[in-house]
């Protein structure tokens, strides 16, 4: 087995230690983030960091890179209150790692893909129209990380679209049937299969 001490990290090639060290904590979800700036411009941009924060409230949470360099998404919900958190799948993976690259602010991503906005319920942010789940969220707090300079910022959820195939008697959506990938490291990207489900684990007697 192939083994890195910090001390030997530190000294890896750039490239090569970003993508052990954004791979080695396995796979991680993919969502399309998308605001819209107070002047009009909309924004989408791809994030492996959104994770559940908890059902009651129902918050969820995702980590923004240092603001040392001008962030759209960050700008935008800040001024306006509001994002949307939308599922990456199968048929538009292609088009969502895009939204990777760097636009200038008056530049929409969804002007550089195939990815088109939608309005629902008159929500002042956009949705990805073909994203199998789609969640709108308000903004209610961030906490500076002051190990890395990065942003935790906390949303939460305020409306949820979902196939209603893809969801059981008991609520549970099934990721499988809407091909919502994951990805693993900064650019791999992989349609998980579901093993079971399992029942409520307690103590052993």
């Amino acid at each position: 087995m192939q083994h890195y001490s910090a001390k030997q990290i530190k000294k890896l090639e750039k490239l090569f230690r970003v993508n052990l060290i954004n791979s080695c904590t396995g796979y991680k979800s993919a969502n399309l983030i998308a605001t819209k700036s107070k002047d009009g411009i909309e924004n989408v941009a791809i994030f492996s960091s959104v994770t559940h924060l908890g059902s009651n409230p129902p918050l969820l949470g995702f980590i923004l890179r240092p603001t040392t360099v001008e962030r759209n998404t960050y700008d935008n919900l800040k001024k306006t209150g509001v994002f949307t958190v939308n599922h990456v799948s199968k048929k538009i993976f292609e088009d969502a790692h895009h939204t990777s690259a760097k636009y200038k602010n008056d530049i929409s991503e969804f002007d550089k893909t195939a990815l088109t906005p939608t309005y629902l319920d008159k929500f002042y942010a956009p949705y990805v129209s073909e994203s199998p789940v789609k969640i709108g969220c308000s903004f209610k707090n961030e906490y500076f990380i002051e190990e890395n300079n990065c942003l935790l910022i906390i949303g939460a959820i305020e409306h949820i679209y979902c196939s209603e195939e893809a969801q059981k008697e008991d609520g549970f959506l099934s990721l499988e049937d809407t091909e919502t990938v994951t990805v693993n490291g900064l650019d791999g990207y992989a349609l998980p299969k579901l093993l079971n489900r399992l029942e409520y684990a307690r103590p052993k007697d």
